[in-house]
């Protein structure tokens, strides 16, 4: 039998398309069926790179050597209470009751090495059983890890500047040092009033303390701004100071003179001042929004000495001249003005020194988002002590956020172009993460979505934090160029 292959055989068809065709999506609804059989499932993967900052700069070793207290706790070491509390604070608890929410967390009991979180009663025994000079502890131990990031995250700032402000917290119990004073949202009502100062290029808190609900006096304004002045890093060498008019005193500008700090401080209306603006001679100002500018020398009582000051003067529309209050001084009997007063140091023109202290809205912002998002204003206790531990706990947890920002920044030199991304919004990017903690061999590892949006920053973060390693003196810097 004879067969003609040409004949009876066909060519291979060509192939009309892509073997991997595109999957489904996921079609979920309400028939959809659930268990809870995921194990070692965590929604706040993003743990790993704050723990990871954390271990490289030798934060364990800080905490032990740094914080005292004579309760010796059985559930966990001090160092894992303190962790663990600093760790609720910045994925969002800020109440010890809310920390059963995440007691069996893969994630948060993996670095912590136990089991379980223990239960509230043990969280709060630990805390009742701190005692006050905590609070300074825990700004030693900030400022010894600010250098420590700094040199790491290559920061080489040589001026920097301080802003200092004040905060109302609300009080709705019976904590201890509560006070019915300035509260203009709750008028009546007693609250805190603590201070705190941040650095405007980096967005650090650096230094502040839980206030009752008192003003400030001149003697605590003049102790906070040398304070601020020796927690800076030692390579700052020129400061510059702005407050608004609740830091108005001698003391206050005798400190930062004492600190060589340049500084601008919102006047204080008062009669002689009044006298002063009026006997001022007054001109246009085309370079700010008011109508007119001045400045003089004036000594106000009680200083040493007369500095600088400069006004502007706004002319009020005849409606807001009907309706002032009592108060409004009123300088003409034509018309009635506004004014913005502030004594300086600087030699700059006017409208350069009052757009300096403009940019002191800044610090409003920080402080409003460490009461809203750090749980600043979460106030565990009737006791001002325990209080006041808490408060430096919680800017503990602000400056984290701070500190991996400044390690997941771009690479640039000029901070000045430094941009800052909040704590909420840092949750959403890089804490919310989706992961697995899976085992093999004896190996711990975590294991993230491939659809993570942020996987590339996520990866050139961790990248930078394990290339952090101690050096003769610091820690050698894992970026370049150096932030200035």
């Amino acid at each position: 039998m004879v067969t003609d292959r040409k004949k009876d055989s066909h060519k291979t068809p060509e192939k009309q398309g892509s073997e991997n065709r595109a999957r489904e999506p996921n079609k979920i609804n309400a028939s959809t069926p659930y268990d809870f059989n995921g194990k070692n499932l965590t929604p706040y993967g993003g743990l790993l790179p704050v723990i990871t900052m954390m271990e490289k700069l030798g934060f364990q070793s800080l905490v032990e050597e740094t914080v005292t207290s004579k309760r010796i706790p059985r559930a966990m070491d001090l160092y894992r209470f303190v962790l663990g509390i600093v760790l609720g604070l910045y994925i969002g608890f800020a109440r010890l009751n809310q920390l059963r929410f995440i007691a069996r967390d893969p994630i948060v009991t993996g670095i912590l090495k136990v089991t379980k979180l223990p239960v509230q009663s043990t969280f709060w025994r630990f805390v009742n059983a701190l005692h006050l000079n905590v609070a300074r502890q825990m700004l030693t131990i900030m400022r010894t890890m600010r250098e420590r990031v700094w040199a790491a995250a290559n920061v080489k700032l040589e001026v920097v500047t301080i802003d200092t402000d004040t905060t109302v917290h609300t009080l709705y119990g019976q904590q201890m040092g509560g006070r019915k004073s300035y509260n203009p949202k709750n008028k009546g009502k007693k609250s805190y009033q603590p201070i705190l100062t941040f650095i405007a290029e980096t967005r650090e808190y650096i230094w502040g303390e839980l206030r009752n609900g008192d003003r400030p006096s001149g003697k605590q304004i003049g102790n906070h701004v040398r304070n601020v002045c020796t927690a800076l890093p030692p390579g700052v060498k020129q400061i510059y100071g702005r407050a608004d008019s609740g830091f108005y005193c001698w003391e206050a500008v005798a400190a930062y003179e004492e600190c060589h700090a340049r500084f601008v401080i919102s006047a204080r209306k008062t009669s002689r001042l009044v006298e002063q603006l009026r006997q001022a001679e007054w001109k246009a100002s085309p370079k700010t929004d008011a109508d007119a500018e001045c400045e003089f020398r004036y000594q106000p009582r009680g200083w040493d000495k007369e500095y600088r000051f400069v006004a502007l003067r706004y002319e009020k529309a005849p409606e807001e001249v009907e309706a002032e209050e009592s108060e409004q001084y009123q300088l003409f009997e034509t018309s009635q003005y506004k004014y913005r007063v502030f004594v300086t140091d600087m030699s700059d023109p006017i409208y350069f020194v009052v757009w300096f202290y403009n940019q002191r809205a800044g610090a409003e912002n920080l402080i409003k988002e460490a009461n809203n998002d750090a749980g600043l204003t979460a106030h565990p206790s009737g006791r001002f002590d325990v209080n006041g531990n808490h408060f430096q706990l919680a800017m503990l947890a602000y400056n984290l956020n701070c500190w991996l920002m400044l390690f997941n920044r771009e690479p640039q030199a000029d901070a000045a172009e430094l941009h800052h991304t909040t704590l909420a919004t840092s949750r959403l990017r890089f804490l919310f993460v989706a992961a697995k903690i899976w085992r093999h061999a004896g190996r711990t590892g975590v294991s993230y979505s491939d659809h993570y949006e942020e996987k590339g920053v996520f990866q050139r973060l961790m990248d930078r934090l394990r290339r952090i390693a101690p050096r003769a003196q610091g820690y050698a810097p894992v970026m370049v160029p150096a932030l200035r």
